[in-house]
């Protein structure tokens, strides 16, 4: 009361009560509602009335990746006669996950040696960007010779390009348009993206009514590409196509670019998987350098030494003065410090021990190149078998075609029906992983292609 003395509720001052604290409830369920604006409001309500909203409620769910929610569906797939070549990984004629024996005796020596675990510098141990940048240029490399090259270790392929991504967007612009193959890795229209690019576009590349590239389309597209544009460019087995230029094309696609001054980016995932040659599959940056051109690179170890989780990568940049190179890796310091402070070490160590010991490295190139050839087989297996289930049909592409992938020409649907029918695991976009069959399976997946795509 007025005195300060409590007093008992009537019962008309506990309805009164009652009715205050529900319009309080509902007035705060409302604000609430308001505050997080959820797609489905029913399960935030409850969660509310429960006590357990989260101020983060109104943030969607991100979108699934391509490939490994792909690769998932078919981890959790039991069937004993599924086929999984969604995911760009190199299987043995088991179908099993396959260690190099270089690196196995690699790891062993390292074993022994009982190295320490301490930091990398920031741009990574400096034997392998040696290394790595004399791999992919050649021992003769100008470039190399007079120290033209700023490198970078880097987080495998995706962390390469990303990084080279941060560079571009530091000293080229954000507002300067990036062209990627149509089509291309999935990836690399996220990493520009999330590098802040805005104008991000597309060169043919892909002939879909031939099976084959259109060179035509691409000169065209890249005529027309403002100057300083940047241009993304697979060095050696397309992904997703499998289909490369031939080296008189890669002439043609280097005039190009120098009359138009353009920036290139040359992706290089694959050296020594496209024709088992690490020499051959590095054809395009040598005759690029060659010709005087400035481009960066991103390299991966995931694919050529089997090293996908130890994310084995390396950014490059040749340039014309070497002073341009110390310039370009103390930005390129900059920028990954903040990114990722410095890369790992494990994986740079076995890299770096292969590529410096003659005897190591010749064992690589023979086991690179019985891994490459066991890609070729598999593909030839596959088209004959194709050839057999379906004759009426051409199926040149999936030989003419090189690398780990064929682009299938499967529909959306197609691959759907193979998965459901099947248990055959393929990407939407109808890119298949070769690697990924072996003598047992190829005749399975060709005779399911041939009834998908006779619409059985």
């Amino acid at each position: 009361d007025r005195d300060g003395k409590r007093m008992m509720p009537t019962g008309e001052d506990t309805e009164y009560l009652k009715k205050i604290n529900a319009h309080y409830i509902v007035e705060s369920l409302i604000e609430k509602l308001c505050q997080t604006k959820p797609d489905d409001p029913l399960p935030c309500l409850l969660q509310i009335l429960q006590g357990s909203v989260s101020r983060y409620a109104h943030i969607p769910k991100g979108p699934k990746d391509p490939v490994f929610s792909i690769l998932a569906d078919a981890r959790a797939d039991n069937h004993p006669n599924k086929v999984d070549l969604s995911v760009g990984a190199y299987r043995d004629e088991e179908g099993k996950a396959y260690v190099l024996n270089i690196v196995k005796k690699a790891d062993q020596q390292l074993a022994l040696s009982k190295p320490d675990k301490e930091y990398l510098p920031i741009d990574g141990l400096p034997q392998f960007r040696q290394l790595s940048a004399m791999l992919l240029l050649g021992q003769a490399s100008p470039a190399v010779q007079q120290n033209r090259v700023a490198t970078c270790q880097a987080l495998s392929g995706t962390g390469a390009i990303r990084l080279l991504a941060e560079f571009y967007a530091k000293f080229v612009g954000k507002e300067t348009p990036v062209y990627l193959s149509n089509p291309t890795w999935a990836n690399h229209t996220n990493i520009f993206r999330f590098a802040g690019f805005s104008s991000i576009r597309t060169y043919r590349y892909w002939d879909a009514a031939n099976r084959c590239l259109n060179l035509k389309g691409m000169l065209q597209d890249l005529r027309g590409a403002p100057r300083q544009s940047v241009v993304v460019l697979q060095a050696c087995a397309h992904n997703p196509t499998g289909c490369d230029p031939t080296q008189d094309e890669w002439r043609k696609i280097a005039d190009v670019i120098k009359s138009r001054d353009l920036n290139v980016l040359f992706d290089c995932a694959y050296q020594g998987y496209a024709t088992g040659d690490l020499d051959n599959d590095a054809f395009a940056p040598r005759l690029f350098e060659s010709q005087g051109l400035e481009f960066s690179f991103a390299q991966s170890y995931s694919k050529n030494f089997g090293l996908y989780s130890e994310r084995v990568g390396m950014a490059g940049f040749v340039v014309n003065t070497s002073q341009a190179a110390v310039a370009i890796n103390s930005q390129f310091k900059a920028i990954a410090r903040p990114l990722y402070s410095n890369p790992p070490l494990h994986g740079a160590r076995i890299v770096s021990m292969v590529l410096g010991d003659a005897e190591l490295r010749s064992e690589w190139e023979t086991e690179l190149k019985a891994m490459s050839e066991r890609i070729l087989n598999m593909r030839q297996l596959l088209y004959t078998e194709l050839k057999k289930a379906d004759p009426e049909r051409n199926w040149d592409h999936i030989v003419s075609q090189i690398g780990m992938f064929s682009y299938t020409g499967l529909t959306k649907q197609q691959c759907e029906l193979l998965r459901e029918r099947h248990h055959i695991y393929l990407l939407p976009t109808g890119r298949m992983s070769v690697a990924g069959l072996s003598s047992a399976t190829a005749p399975m997946v060709a005779s399911a292609i041939a009834e998908v795509v006779k619409g059985a």
